[in-house]
């Protein structure tokens, strides 16, 4: 069976610097593979480039199986992949739960005729979007439901603005989830809480995952393998404990140790 993501020899180059150069990888249905590289290594690149927000200048990203090179965006999230970013992006003004309602139109069947004559068949699905978006909230507990729902996005915590953004790729009803930095700025407590979150999105949501992060603590829990990238190439693949004693590893994060005469 051909991996669910797959990527040949994928180039991104940006006035003659590569930021992603050859490039292999894979995820297979059902993992969670982190990337992870010291700052500068080419991750949210990568990202980028599976999402077509910046186009690759060579190789191949296929998606069961399918090419999506020149994909607009939306089109790619329409195949089933979503993502989240390193900076949230949110639909500030929206509340929480129209930043998740909004989201699932790429799946609605409905016309905009018939939301302008709000027929029958339009206020059902509406109803349909809604109740689903309660759904996705609710997985995050108490975070996002409630008087929350109500509320426009910019007035959630920082924490809950990551999770909101979570909620909302999720909405998208994908089979792939890109995470990008889920934890950045949460504290010890939230980190914990989102961690396990992350093994529920597969257990009980049945999405495949690819997560971008620094704390290496997230890296260990969560990871079925661990991708190492340095200057936009891999530099080392496997369990946790394989890449963090790996040598090159060490000297991708920590530099090359001196030498002594």
């Amino acid at each position: 069976m051909s991996p669910m993501l797959e990527i040949r020899n994928l180039s991104v180059v940006f006035g003659g610097l590569a930021a992603m150069d050859d490039l292999d990888f894979h995820v297979e249905e059902g993992e969670i593979v982190s990337v992870i590289g010291p700052n500068g290594a080419g991750k949210t690149t990568f990202f980028n480039a599976i999402t077509n927000l910046v186009p690759p200048t060579d190789g191949e990203i296929l998606f069961e199986g399918n090419s999506i090179v020149g994909l607009d965006p939306n089109q790619v999230t329409a195949l089933g992949i979503a993502r989240t970013f390193q900076n949230v992006r949110l639909f500030a003004q929206m509340t929480v739960l129209e930043n998740v309602m909004v989201a699932q139109h790429c799946r609605t069947k409905q016309t905009p005729i018939a939301a302008l004559l709000n027929t029958k068949a339009f206020r059902e699905e509406e109803a349909q979007i809604r109740a689903r978006g309660e759904e996705i909230l609710g997985f995050f507990g108490t975070r996002l439901i409630g008087y929350r729902l109500d509320q426009p996005a910019m007035v959630l915590s920082y924490a809950n603005r990551r999770r909101l953004e979570i909620a909302r790729a999720m909405a998208t009803s994908p089979r792939l989830l890109l995470l990008d930095e889920p934890v950045a700025g949460m504290n010890p407590m939230e980190t914990a809480e989102l961690t396990a979150l992350i093994g529920r999105l597969r257990s009980e949501w049945g999405f495949t995952i690819v997560i971008i992060e620094h704390d290496m603590d997230v890296v260990r829990d969560v990871s079925d393998r661990v991708v190492v990238l340095d200057h936009g190439e891999t530099i080392a693949q496997g369990s946790f404990d394989d890449v963090s004693s790996d040598p090159g590893v060490i000297e991708a994060y920590l530099g090359r140790p001196a030498e002594t005469s």
